[in-house]
């Protein structure tokens, strides 16, 4: 059991692949960004800004579908089973 993250266009190269299984019951987002990002610095800077209190503009994060910001933000206590989704926005025109 654990949690499912998965990684989505760019953030698939800066965290080493498509998905990873990660045992972080009962921890929050902001704690399973702390835990993936251990080993990849540079994903921590491309999904967090201000000193890690927000997500950044260009990121979206869900939780088994549904946008972090109708839920709890970072502080959304994560499950056994969850899928967690990072996904870079690009603008363009």
């Amino acid at each position: 059991m654990g949690i499912t993250v998965k990684f989505i266009g760019a953030l698939r190269h800066v965290s080493g692949g498509n998905s990873q299984i990660i045992d972080c019951a009962e921890c929050s987002v902001r704690e399973l960004i702390g835990k993936i990002s251990g080993s990849s610095p540079d994903l921590k800077r491309d999904l967090l800004g201000g000193e890690g209190e927000n997500v950044r503009p260009n990121s979206l994060v869900l939780v088994n579908g549904r946008e972090i910001s109708v839920l709890d933000g970072l502080d959304t206590v994560l499950k056994d089973d969850d899928e967690v989704v990072f996904i870079p926005v690009v603008h363009g025109g």
